[in-house]
């Protein structure tokens, strides 16, 4: 299997290639930005990348699109230290056929290979079972996802769907607006939307809060 390695240490670089190649795997190049990675899989032709995703230049899931578009042929594998759910959701959307951690053992990483040139996904167990929840999560009812809450975000929630700042839920609550942006965070993370005006949306459609007397329509 020949291979291009995509990180920006150099030192991770040559420790993987170290590895790989006393596996037997042909380690083809390396590069330490998307933008060099691209060049060099246009000019290698890799059967694999092992691409990190915070880069300089150009990141990884930007150079997976591009790469994917050129050499849809060519395996990408992300291996980052992010075990966060949304980069290994883009990461899949953008074309990456798998998505490793980089604290993953010599092992993990020799399955991933067998996996790889077996045309299989290339996850780890923790990480697919991560897409797993996320899509049963996403699937469930809102007032199911929404059970998820605890008493103060659902407070919270309440006060967000009122069009409240956070230095006014902080009034209201009597705590900082740190703790109010905290609970923020916890409710966009739970009810898996993006921002305050989708957690709104989210409240008034689950029955969580009263639709905003604005929005309703003359008679």
């Amino acid at each position: 299997m020949r291979i291009l390695l995509v990180d920006d240490h150099a030192l991770f670089r040559a420790g993987v290639a170290s590895l790989l190649r006393a596996w037997g795997a042909e380690v083809v190049g390396e590069a330490s930005d998307g933008r060099e990675a691209v060049d060099q899989a246009r000019r290698l032709r890799p059967d694999l990348v092992l691409m990190d995703i915070t880069m300089p230049v150009c990141d990884g899931l930007e150079a997976t699109v591009l790469l994917k578009a050129e050499l849809p042929e060519t395996k990408v594998v992300m291996v980052t230290v992010s075990d966060d759910s949304d980069d290994l959701l883009e990461a899949i959307k953008r074309g990456a056929d798998g998505y490793l951690l980089k604290n993953m053992s010599a092992e993990e990483l020799s399955r991933t290979l067998e996996a790889v040139a077996e045309g299989r996904p290339a996850l780890s167990p923790g990480m697919a079972a991560r897409i797993i929840e996320d899509f049963a999560r996403a699937s469930r009812a809102p007032e199911k996802a929404a059970d998820e809450l605890t008493p103060r975000e659902s407070e919270v929630l309440t006060l967000v769907a009122g069009g409240a700042t956070s230095r006014e839920m902080a009034a209201a609550l009597d705590v900082s607006e740190n703790t109010v942006n905290f609970h923020v965070k916890n409710i966009l993370s739970k009810l898996r939307v993006r921002n305050r005006a989708q957690a709104a949306a989210y409240a008034v459609r689950a029955g969580l809060a009263p639709p905003d007397p604005g929005d309703a329509t003359p008679t």
